[in-house]
């Protein structure tokens, strides 16, 4: 009977006596009587109790959180607030204590902390503020974050009240528990003429408001009121909470009137122990016999206000998961407005004004204090997002690979942004883009950046293209810092003792030596149980001091991100005091590095570290793998990358979530951006929902080592490829000429047996992907100079090979609305029943995993292993890495190793010239050919258009 009082939001049939029966509790009767307040109170935190439970049923792990700021130690703070911990404690699980005596900054600072904290759902600043400096208590109270002010003294949310606004702010718990108490009594307020004496702004004028929007008729009144028994004398209700002892005399009441008193004063009382007793501002023993409810003194408000905190908490965790419910997104797109002819890239990327970072983090569902700004149009986002959202479902995971490429590309980048702008923007649906991050070495080469094309770009486009967040820095710091370590450590053991190292190694600190954990680490790898620097014998700590590299086998090299073809083979230690200890070594470009792929492989800051730890930088000269570890720089290559590891968020052109991490090259390493990304975004995105990342290059390089090598160790399993193909690349596979920079005359236009030749290409690549057990969308990146014939006739051919659908597409002229047929293919396509599987099992011989990639996805006749690519089979298969899966370097620009071989070759044999291990990320890599992993810069390259408009500060000319 009670759960139906407290759920009825007007009571009208109270009026009408259908509840006034002997079964019902005596003080809901119209007598004069006290109001049981500890009852009603009860009954809400049983209620309260109830929706927490129900709360935690459907979102696990989540707690309703509770934050009390204490500023100073007063007796009376310390009373009301044990109230409330206690009451507190009985409904929620979580509660955030803070006490603080100090002045206004240190407050402030720790409020924005709380605003911010997404386990605090409730906040509230116990009153009066108690320091020995001055201080502002309307700052404070309107610093607190308005949708977690439970106590509702902001002013955003005493402005929403006055105004009616009951839906949309919270109310002072004391009005709000008033006004509950009204309610128990069956008396409708509608209509009812009301009194409240006292105009403070957490009783009085929140009362006044609350009586006046429930439609009662109110006058406020307080201790200058000259009138005042006239007025009281006129109340159906009376609210009573102006301070002084027993202001309001009995005799004034009107005769069954409510009394709600509000008021807790002490007046001298010689028969009690302390001698004093506690009053209301109501003659109580008077008004009681006048009143039809009146609340008692003490314990009769005063249980309801702390109820009601516990509701507004309860309610304010309600709407916060209403807010941030994993899959439920509110989120705003932008408006392109498109031009004809298209402009360029960048006049594209600066024409649009992209939302705030940090909005965008909202929208998807990230919490303030999962995202780390950087500046108002790039954030890094905590992996803590991921281990919040654990147990929700994964959404749709899409990759986008493409037919054997041009030098140019053929829009992978372009088509993965196009595609989620449509099924964003356009469709409506939850989707996030995981890209990679460019290295400058191709912005300032000839390809320029990988921020998509014309109305399909992630933006700044400028910001994206060249510095993000530093990652590619830190990779290159992390990188050079293990080259620096692996010579010093050759130098040093050349040139010092046995004891000389171990000194210098473990040295002597105020007498005492002692191992670090990295040390202790490589004690029991040697399998030396000792952790007493003093116990090592001379044997021991030869073993411990020299790891005897052997300088022909460092396979680690030294990286910068920047095209420079006369550093692919240099010699280092030319200056004297290297003592003469010089070698020949190079520099490979940032993104070759195994530390991007380590990045990019990782699963978390913890496993990242044990994979530093694990990459292998040469052979001892006993033929032993050597590590980071063993050279002990593991700790600071964590610390290096430990901001790295952190996705950087970005957005669409239209204004749709991108996560840009990580970016290893497509030949040397695998050539997918992060796991971390896809997880995260994954997750963000709901059941319902689609991720679409980006493999590299073409579907016979990245797509294979998307599957084979990123699944495998991320788990993930994908619902659809889509393939990008071109006109003008399937010309050139059909024996058309080159595609070079500046060409954009079309060749041989409508010469469809040509284009249908090179078709073969597509049909292969789309065997490629259905072998691994996935369906196929064919994405027709078309161009202005395509005829209608060509793009009619590459849908046709790619049906026919088996692709579950093929779509012509025209996003980079349109954006999302160009793209939106492929998407509605694409949710067709995940759909439809998905039969994953590897290329190979891991278990397999070195030589029969690389076999396979090369017979199945390459159409080869057979391998063949050139002398020092057998060495290396038996020595990583000795060293224990013959398990690790293969990651085939070689060129983008044909199915086969000869970049001249266009189509679809068959029957040639592929030369593996060399194999080398990057067991830190997990991969071995046989290298197929020629090439090197340091471009060079060709005659004209791209930063001859590159400007900085030193007024405004705008980049010029990229791209």
């Amino acid at each position: 009977f009670l759960a139906c009082v407290l759920t009825s939001p007007a009571a009208d049939w109270w009026q009408e006596g259908g509840c006034r029966t002997a079964a019902c509790p005596a003080w809901v009767r119209p007598s004069r009587q006290g109001i049981e307040t500890h009852s009603t109170a009860q009954q809400v935190r049983e209620r309260l109790k109830q929706q927490v439970a129900e709360m935690k049923e459907k979102f696990p792990g989540f707690r309703p959180g509770l934050a009390i700021l204490q500023v100073g130690n007063r007796d009376d703070s310390n009373l009301y607030i044990n109230m409330k911990l206690k009451a507190a404690a009985e409904v929620m699980p979580k509660l955030v204590a803070k006490n603080i005596s100090c002045y206004t900054p240190t407050v402030l600072k720790c409020i924005a902390s709380l605003n911010g904290d997404p386990a605090v759902h409730g906040f509230i600043v116990q009153l009066p503020l108690d320091s020995d400096k001055p201080i502002n208590t309307e700052k404070i109270t309107n610093a607190v974050a308005p949708e977690k002010d439970v106590d509702g003294l902001s002013s955003i949310n005493a402005g929403k009240l006055s105004r009616g606004d009951l839906g949309d702010c919270f109310i002072p718990c004391t009005p709000k528990g008033c006004m509950e108490l009204i309610r128990q009594t069956g008396v409708q307020v509608a209509g009812k003429r009301a009194v409240v004496v006292g105009r403070s702004k957490i009783v009085g004028a929140p009362m006044h408001d609350l009586l006046l929007w429930n439609h009662a008729t109110v006058t406020t009144c307080h201790s200058k009121t000259t009138t005042l028994a006239e007025e009281v004398g006129k109340a159906d209700i009376l609210v009573v909470a102006a301070g002084k002892a027993e202001m309001v005399k009995g005799e004034w009441i009107k005769p069954g009137a409510i009394v709600i008193d509000c008021g807790i004063n002490h007046v001298p009382d010689s028969t009690k122990a302390s001698g004093k007793r506690v009053v209301g501002d109501v003659a109580y023993s008077t008004a009681k016999e006048r009143a039809s409810y009146i609340t008692p003194v003490p314990g009769g408000v005063g249980p309801m206000t702390v109820a009601m905190l516990m509701q507004s908490t309860v309610e304010s965790a309600q709407r916060f998961l209403e807010k941030f419910q994993p899959g439920k997104w509110n989120i705003q797109y932008n408006q392109l407005t498109l031009k004809v002819p298209v402009p360029s890239d960048i006049e594209i990327s600066q024409s649009c004004i992209p939302k705030p970072i940090d909005q965008v983090a909202r929208e998807v569902g990230l919490f303030p204090d999962e995202v780390e700004l950087y500046g108002q149009t790039k954030a890094k986002v905590h992996l803590s997002a991921l281990e919040r959202l654990k147990s929700q479902p994964d959404g749709k995971y899409i990759v986008v690979t493409g037919i054997t490429p041009t030098p140019l590309g053929e829009g992978k980048s372009t088509t993965t942004v196009g595609l989620v702008q449509a099924l964003g923007a356009h469709l409506h649906q939850n989707v996030f883009a995981c890209v990679r991050q460019p290295s400058q070495g191709p912005t300032f080469g000839i390809k320029g950046g990988a921020a998509g094309g014309g109305y399909c770009q992630v933006i700044p486009m400028d910001e994206f293209n060249l510095h993000l967040t530093g990652d590619i820095h830190a990779i290159t710091a992390a990188n050079n810092l293990v080259a620096a370590a692996v010579d010093a450590r050759i130098f040093h053991e050349l040139t010092q003792t046995d004891q000389a190292l171990y000194s210098r190694l473990v040295p002597s600190v105020n007498g005492v030596r002692k191992f670090s954990d990295i040390q202790i680490r490589r004690l029991q790898k040697l399998g030396i149980n000792k952790t007493d620097p003093a116990t090592l014998t001379k044997e021991e700590v030869n073993f411990f001091v020299r790891l005897d590299i052997d300088p022909s086998t460092i396979t680690w090299q030294r990286v910068l991100d920047t095209n420079d073809r006369f550093l692919r083979k240099i010699t280092i230690g030319q200056s004297p005091t290297e003592k003469g200890f010089s070698r020949t070594a190079q520099f490979d470009i940032t993104v070759s590095s195994e530390i991007m792929a380590v990045l990019a492989l990782s699963d978390g800051l913890d496993d990242m570290k044990k994979r530093l730890g694990r990459m292998v930088v040469a052979s001892s000269k006993r033929g032993e793998p050597v590590t980071a570890d063993d050279l002990g720089v593991t700790g600071a290559l964590a610390v290096l990358m430990k901001d790295a590891v952190k996705p950087n968020l970005m957005q669409t052109l239209e204004g749709t979530p991108v996560f840009v991490h990580a970016g290893p090259f497509a030949n040397i390493a695998h050539g997918n951006s992060s796991v971390l990304a896809d997880k995260i975004a994954l997750k963000l995105v709901g059941k319902e929902g689609f991720v679409v990342t980006e493999a590299g290059f073409g579907a016979d390089i990245g797509m294979e080592k998307f599957f084979n090598i990123k699944c495998r160790y991320s788990g993930l399993r994908p619902h659809v490829v889509v393939l990008v193909a071109t006109v003008r690349a399937l010309k050139m596979h059909g024996g058309g000429p080159a595609v070079s920079t500046g060409q954009g005359v079309p060749w041989a236009r409508g010469n469809l047996q040509l284009l249908a030749k090179g078709c073969s290409n597509l049909n292969k690549q789309i065997q490629n992907a259905r072998m691994f057990g996935v369906p196929v969308v064919v994405a027709v990146n078309a161009f202005k100079t395509d005829t209608k014939a060509e793009l009619a006739l590459v849908v046709q051919l790619a049906k026919e090979a088996g692709a579950f659908d093929a779509v012509e597409c025209t996003h980079w002229a349109e954006g999302g609305k160009g793209a939106v047929a492929l998407a509605q293919a694409v949710q067709r396509a995940s759909q439809t029943p998905s039969n994953f599987r590897f290329l190979y099992n891991l278990e397999l011989p070195v030589i029969d995993k690389i076999r396979l990639i090369a017979k199945q996805i390459y159409g080869a006749s057979d391998i063949e292993l050139l002398p020092e690519a057998q060495e290396k089979v038996a020595m990583y298969t000795k060293q224990g890495f013959g398990n690790l899966p293969i990651c085939m370097a070689k060129t983008h620009l044909s199915l086969s190793h000869d970049p001249e071989q266009k189509g679809a070759p068959t029957g040639f044999i592929l030369p593996i010239r060399d194999i080398r291990a990057s067991v830190g990320a997990g991969f071995l890599y046989p290298l197929v050919g020629t090439m090197s992993t340091m471009p060079g810069l060709p005659t004209r390259p791209c930063f001859y258009d590159i400007d900085l408009d030193t007024a405004s500060g705008e980049v010029k000319g990229l791209f």
